[in-house]
């Protein structure tokens, strides 16, 4: 076989194994919405209006908190990826050990500041006395799986970061079946209403949580050929390693408040233009997020690739997995936005029958479909910066990015209406892209001067 065959092989395969690792992610996510679907389904037909409005209020509180916490996962996938890339084992078992015990702590402070956490939100949603009195009921029982769902977000960093994504779809699955389960037999059976919802979402995830512990015992336990104890204490009680997971995971929920921030910005000034501008860009986000499912496989696909590179100091593969995973990012984002553009009023027709909503939809159509087809940038370099853990990059480029966008995003608005409002959201994503990609260099040659430093003379 000559070299060109021989690389179009390796390419072939190398994209292959990107795919191979993508799709499980993509479909733990996608199983995500189904469980909001089956619990709205199931209190519309046991319950009344105010508990549909309480599973509303109820998912945007628990939304908020669990995704401000989302550094437990990236920040988990960046260290086991350098450590499996550097061969350090009992580093990758201390990495997890961290963010779990990270995780099931912050779970514990939620669950002793439940009452004014429940009382701050309320505050600042407002609703109905009924909607507030069921939003209640609900919390109470769901925020005491707190612990476990957070413990579970570090154990599937540590998943991604080992490139087995099949254990986060078992785990993911396996919880989101459960819950659909038991909010049936709860809520719908037993007719307990939100509560019997709140109840068996904390049920099925700290039976997922439990799961999610023994398929990591399990994998490390087969990985564990080092001297050191399966549990190495002494890394778990080091210093350093704690103040370096509070830094990356301070810099990442920074990161992440600001994109809550553009995003809250985005909706709060469409909301100005009217009920029907706000209804219509509400619709336009959920094709947005549908789309995010996709690219966002691609990016955890991507994370252990290049933190097993920059851990082995190996820019040619750190290369190659950056390239790849864009090719197919890109691809997916184009066909993404060619779906929206030819089959979107047909989504839309599905989510509303009122016609105002739909011709208003369909007048900002085209911005939803360019917004996806250039977010591919920003969702892979994110990628690339969470999985080789260089999170101040992250941090600053997105303060830079939502500065961007607000600059820009008042005037436009004030001059152009909900027409300005679109096009700087796309100059948002835009950007959160462009400013990333001038860390690049940088970053390679950090993991250049790694190679050259762990080549022999």
């Amino acid at each position: 076989m000559n070299r060109p065959d021989r690389d179009s092989v390796r390419n072939a395969t190398g994209y292959l194994s990107l795919l191979q690792l993508a799709w499980p992610i993509i479909l733990a996510n996608s199983s995500a919405p189904l469980l909001g679907l089956v619990d709205t389904a199931v209190i519309g037909h046991t319950g009344n209006s105010a508990q549909v409005g309480a599973l509303a209020l109820g998912g945007l509180i628990f939304g908020f908190m669990y995704w401000s916490m989302g550094f437990l996962r990236m920040g988990t996938t960046g260290f086991t990826a350098r450590a499996d890339g550097a061969g350090d084992e009992s580093e990758i078992r201390a990495a997890a050990g961290r963010a779990l015990l990270l995780g099931l702590g912050i779970g514990a402070v939620f669950l002793a500041l439940q009452w004014p956490l429940l009382r701050g939100a309320l505050l600042l949603l407002g609703g109905s006395e009924a909607v507030e009195g069921a939003t209640a009921e609900y919390f109470a029982y769901r925020i005491w799986g707190a612990p476990a769902a957070l413990g579970s977000f570090a154990l599937m960093g540590l998943f991604i970061g080992l490139g087995k994504s099949g254990y986060l779809l078992a785990a993911q699955l396996f919880l989101n079946g459960l819950n659909v389960t038991l909010d049936l037999w709860f809520a719908g059976w037993l007719g307990w209403g939100v509560a019997g919802v709140g109840l068996g979402t904390a049920l099925a995830e700290w039976a997922a949580f439990g799961l999610s512990l023994w398929l990591a015992w399990r994998l490390l336990g087969g990985r564990h050929n080092d001297v050191l104890p399966f549990l190495p204490l002494d890394k778990l009680r080091d210093s350093a390693g704690w103040r370096a997971t509070l830094r990356a995971n301070s810099d990442i929920m920074l990161r992440t408040l600001l994109m809550l921030a553009a995003f809250s910005f985005f909706i709060n000034s469409g909301a100005g233009f009217g009920d029907a501008v706000l209804a219509a860009n509400h619709i336009l986000l959920q094709l947005i997020s549908l789309s995010a499912f996709f690219l966002d496989g691609f990016a955890n696909a991507v994370e252990p690739m290049v933190g097993r590179a920059a851990g082995q100091g190996n820019l040619r593969q750190f290369d190659r997995a950056a390239r790849r995973s864009l090719h197919l990012a890109a691809v997916t984002a184009m066909l993404l936005a060619t779906l929206i553009a030819a089959f979107g009023p047909l989504a839309v027709g599905w989510m509303t029958d009122l016609t105002p909503l739909r011709v208003l939809a369909g007048q900002y159509m085209p911005f939803c479909a360019i917004y996806v087809l250039l977010s591919f940038g920003a969702f892979q370099l994110d990628g690339i910066f969470i999985g080789t853990s260089r999170t101040a990059a992250m941090r600053n480029m997105s303060l830079l990015s939502v500065a961007v966008f607000l600059a820009a995003g008042v005037p436009a608005a004030a001059l152009a209406g909900n027409t300005g409002l679109w096009i700087c959201f796309i100059l948002y994503v835009a950007a959160r892209a462009v400013t990333l990609a001038f860390c690049m260099p940088a970053l390679r040659r950090n993991i250049r001067q790694s190679q050259t430093a762990s080549d022999p003379e």
